[in-house]
C-alpha cells in the first residue's frame, strides 16, 4: 500500500471535475494535512441476485477482506473541518444523516459538522452497495471503527505534547482537553506529521467505540443536514448534471422483448446539422441540443428500422409458465401422508405479480470522456458496480473510469445496475461530446428491471392439539429470502425453484421476503380459522422467537385487536400478520372498508411495530417505516405489470398506479429500541407484514380469502 505525507493549500470548487483526483480533491477541503492512501475497498455485502433464468448478476467492485486505513475514511483540515468519505449513497433511505451521526458520535462532534462524502469511486473507498439493508450492521461499524481509531489518535497526540496521563485527556466539541490543567486544543491545531503517521494505519481490533448507554448524537433524532437544499431545490440530482458541450441522448429501443435489429438508414440524422448519431452493432443512438431535438432525430431514425421479432408470453399466461418451467419439476409434498392424517389440513396456491419500483427520478447519467479517462454522474445504488459494468462494457481499465453519486431520488432496489451509464458512455465516445441521457417513464416501465413475480405452493397440517404439525412451502421463481417459517412446526420443507422468468427481473425492496410473508402469513390466517382460533393466539403460541412475540403483542396491543377484532360492522374487517428478516422484527395490523358496490379497498388504518435493535435515527427510522408501508400498499392493491406480444400494457403512472395521497391511511408507529443486541437494518423489513395484514382484513370484512397480490374481489 502507498502511503505518503503532504500539506496542501485550499483550491475550492473541484469536487464535481472528471479530473479529479483523491489527492486533489482533498486539497480542496480546506488547508490542511493530507494523507493520501491507495485504501484498498473494504468487503462489499453481496448485490442481490435475479433468481436463476435470466440473472443480473453480482454487480460490484472488487473488495477484500480487512478495515481500510483511517486516511480513507476521514480527512481533518487545519480550520478543524471534518469529511468523512463512504462508497455508500443517498437514495433518500436516510444513510446521510445516519453516517453522518455515526461518524459524529465518535468523533464527539455534532453532526452538521460532519461534511460527509458518498458514493464517489475515486474518493471513497468501496463500501457495497446500498442495499439490503446492510448499511447499518455493516457500514456504520466502519465509519464509527475509523472514527473512534481517529479521536483516540488525536488525543494521544494531544497528550504527547503536554506530557499527560491518558486518563487526564478528554475530547468535546471537537477540541481535545487536558482536564488537569485547562490546556485544550482543536483538532485543526493537532494536524501534524504525527497525525499524518496514525491515520496511515486501520483502525485496531481493540478500538473503543462508544456503548449504546453513553450515546450523546446516535440513538437522538436528527434530520438530514441538506434538508433546506432539497425543499428549495438547489439541490443538485443526477438530472440536474450539465458538463461544458454537452448534449442530450436517446437510446433507439427494440419494438418488443427480444426483437433485434436487423437494418437501418442512419443518413437521414446524419443531414440533421445539429444532431449527431453513434452505432455501435445493435446499440443505436443520437444526442442533440435538446431532448426534444434528439426526439425528432430519434424518431426519423426509428422510421428505417427493421426488426426481427419473436414471440412472447402475455401476462394471463403468467404463472401457468412460471410452474411449468420450474427447474426440474415442482417436487411432491415428502408429509402427504401426515397431512392426510392432520386434524386440519390446507393446501393453497399464491400469485405475485410482476411489479415496478417507479421512482421519481427515473434513471439518468451524464458521461463525458477526457482523453482516455471516462467520468460518469448517475443514480446508481451500487457506485462500484456499475464503475464494473462500465469496465467489461468498453473494454477499460478500472483506474480510468470514475462514477460519481450525487443524492438522487429513489430507487427501491431498482438502481443496482448501470443500464444508463453504459448507455450514456457508449454514445459520449460515439460522438465525441458530454452526453446526458435520462430515461422516460416509458422506459423505466418497460427496460428496467422487475421486482420478480411468483408462484407459491403452501401445504400445512395441523394436529388435533392446534400444533402445527407439517409445513411444505415452494417458490416459484421470486425468490429464498424469508421464506423459513418462524413458527414452531412438526415435520417441515420451505424450498425455491428458478424458473423462465418471461420479464427482466431483479432485486426490489425486501424482495422475496415481500412475497413468502405474503402467502405465509395468508395460510396462517386460513389455518387459525379453520382452528377456530383468534389470529393473534394462534400466532403467539407458535412463535419460538421472544423478540417477534413483543412486536406481535405491541402492535395489536396499540391497535385495540381484541376490541376492534370483535366488532361486526358490514363491510370493514381487520386483520394482522408478522415476519422476521435480516434480523429485524415486524408486526402489523390494518383496518379496512369495502365498497359493497364497487368492491373498491380502503384501508383506513395501519398500526405496525418494528425492532431492528439500538435505535441510530428515530426520526430516520420513522421515515423509514412509514414509506414501507407506504410503499407496501401499492404492491397490495393494485400494482401489477401487465404486458403482452412482448410490451407493457401499463407502462405510465395513469395507467399503473402506485399509492396516492388518497391513499394514505392513519398510520400508527410503534419503535421498539432494543438496546443489548446487534443493530440490524431498516429499509427493507418494514414492508414484508402489510400486504398479509391488509389481504386478512379484507377476508375479515368480506370472507373472501385473497391469495394474490394485488388483491382481487370476485
Amino acid at each position: 500500500m502507498s502511503q505518503t505525507t503532504q500539506t496542501l493549500t485550499v483550491t475550492p470548487g473541484e469536487r464535481l471535475r472528471p479530473n479529479v483526483t483523491r489527492r486533489r480533491f482533498l486539497k480542496s477541503l480546506s488547508a490542511g494535512l493530507l494523507i493520501a492512501v491507495s485504501a484498498s475497498p473494504i468487503v462489499a455485502q453481496e448485490a442481490p441476485e435475479a433468481p436463476e433464468g435470466r440473472r443480473l448478476g453480482r454487480n460490484r467492485g472488487p473488495s477484500q477482506e480487512g478495515p481500510v486505513p483511517i486516511a480513507a475514511r476521514i480527512h481533518i483540515a487545519r480550520d478543524g473541518t471534518i469529511t468523512v468519505m463512504t462508497g455508500k449513497v443517498e437514495c433518500g433511505q436516510g444513510a446521510r444523516a445516519e453516517i453522518s451521526m455515526a461518524a459524529a458520535e465518535e468523533l464527539r462532534v455534532s453532526p452538521d459538522q460532519i461534511v460527509l462524502i458518498m458514493g464517489d469511486t475515486t474518493l471513497c473507498p468501496d463500501d457495497g452497495g446500498t442495499y439490503g439493508s446492510m448499511t447499518t450492521p455493516r457500514t456504520i461499524p466502519s465509519i464509527r471503527n475509523g472514527c473512534a481509531a481517529a479521536r483516540q489518535a488525536l488525543a494521544a497526540i494531544a497528550g504527547d505534547q503536554w506530557k499527560t496521563k491518558a486518563a487526564d485527556v478528554q475530547i468535546k466539541d471537537g477540541h481535545v482537553i487536558d482536564v488537569s490543567s485547562g490546556k485544550q486544543l482543536s483538532y485543526g491545531e493537532l494536524v501534524g506529521e504525527g497525525l499524518a503517521k496514525a491515520f496511515t494505519q486501520s483502525p485496531s481490533r481493540d478500538v473503543q467505540i462508544t456503548t449504546v448507554t453513553h450515546w450523546k448524537v446516535l440513538g437522538t433524532p436528527y434530520l438530514r443536514s441538506d434538508r433546506r437544499e432539497l425543499v428549495d431545490g438547489s439541490h443538485v440530482y443526477p438530472t440536474d448534471i450539465v458538463r461544458p458541450g454537452m448534449l442530450y441522448g436517446k437510446i433507439l429501443r427494440p419494438p418488443s422483448y427480444g426483437a433485434t435489429l436487423t437494418s437501418i438508414n442512419l443518413s437521414a440524422v446524419k443531414s440533421m446539422a445539429d444532431v449527431r448519431v453513434a452505432r455501435d452493432g445493435e446499440f443505436v443512438g443520437v444526442a442533440g441540443p435538446s431532448y426534444t431535438r434528439a426526439q425528432q432525430a430519434l424518431d426519423a431514425l426509428a422510421k428505417t428500422a427493421v426488426w426481427r421479432q419473436v414471440p412472447h408470453i402475455s401476462s394471463v399466461e403468467l404463472y401457468n409458465h412460471l410452474k411449468e418451467n420450474a427447474l426440474n419439476g415442482i417436487p411432491q409434498n415428502p408429509f402427504a401422508d401426515d397431512l392426510l392424517k392432520a386434524a386440519v389440513s390446507i393446501r393453497q396456491e399464491y400469485h405475485v405479480a410482476y411489479i415496478q419500483h417507479a421512482p421519481l427520478e427515473p434513471r439518468v447519467a451524464t458521461a463525458e470522456w477526457t482523453g482516455g479517462n471516462l467520468t460518469v454522474w448517475t443514480g446508481t445504488q451500487n457506485p462500484f458496480g456499475v464503475r464494473g459494468d462500465l469496465v467489461r462494457a468498453l473494454g477499460i481499465s478500472p483506474d480510468s473510469v470514475r462514477v460519481i453519486v450525487p443524492d438522487f431520488g429513489g430507487a427501491f432496489g431498482g438502481k443496482h445496475i448501470g443500464d444508463p451509464a453504459v448507455e450514456a458512455a457508449r454514445l459520449a465516445r460515439g460522438i465525441g461530446k458530454p452526453v446526458h441521457l435520462r430515461w422516460t417513464r416509458e422506459e423505466e416501465f418497460t427496460w428496467a428491471y422487475f421486482r420478480p413475480a411468483g408462484v407459491i405452493l403452501a401445504e400445512a397440517g395441523l394436529d388435533a392439539a392446534g400444533v402445527i404439525s407439517s409445513w411444505f412451502f415452494v417458490n416459484i421463481n421470486s425468490g429464498p429470502q424469508g421464506i423459513e417459517p418462524p413458527y414452531r412446526v412438526g415435520r417441515h420443507h420451505s424450498g425455491f425453484l428458478p424458473s423462465d422468468p418471461p420479464l427482466r427481473q431483479g432485486s426490489y425492496r425486501a424482495l422475496a421476503s415481500t412475497a413468502n410473508h405474503f402467502a405465509r402469513e395468508v395460510l396462517m390466517d386460513e389455518l387459525a380459522v379453520a382452528a377456530h382460533t383468534d389470529p393473534l393466539a394462534f400466532r403467539l403460541a407458535n412463535l419460538e422467537s421472544s423478540r417477534l412475540k413483543n412486536v406481535l403483542r405491541t402492535a395489536a396491543d396499540k391497535f385495540g385487536w381484541a376490541a376492534q377484532s370483535a366488532k361486526k360492522i358490514p363491510n370493514t374487517g381487520v386483520g394482522l400478520a408478522c415476519g422476521t428478516d435480516k434480523g429485524s422484527y415486524v408486526a402489523a395490523c390494518a383496518a379496512v372498508s369495502i365498497d359493497p358496490k364497487t368492491s373498491a379497498i380502503t384501508v383506513t388504518r395501519v398500526t405496525e411495530a418494528f425492532d431492528c435493535g439500538p435505535i441510530h435515527n428515530p426520526a430516520g427510522l420513522l421515515s423509514q417505516v412509514q414509506g414501507a408501508i407506504l410503499m407496501g400498499l401499492g404492491a397490495d392493491l393494485r400494482e401489477e405489470i401487465r404486458f403482452d406480444n412482448g410490451q407493457i400494457a401499463n407502462d405510465n403512472f395513469a395507467d399503473y398506479a402506485p399509492p396516492r395521497f388518497a391513499d394514505v391511511p392513519e398510520i400508527d408507529v410503534h419503535l421498539i429500541d432494543t438496546r443489548d443486541v446487534s443493530p440490524a437494518g431498516a429499509g427493507e423489513i418494514p414492508i414484508i407484514a402489510i400486504a398479509p395484514a391488509i389481504a386478512n382484513a379484507v377476508y375479515s370484512a368480506t370472507g373472501q380469502r385473497i391469495r394474490q397480490m394485488p388483491i382481487r374481489l370476485s
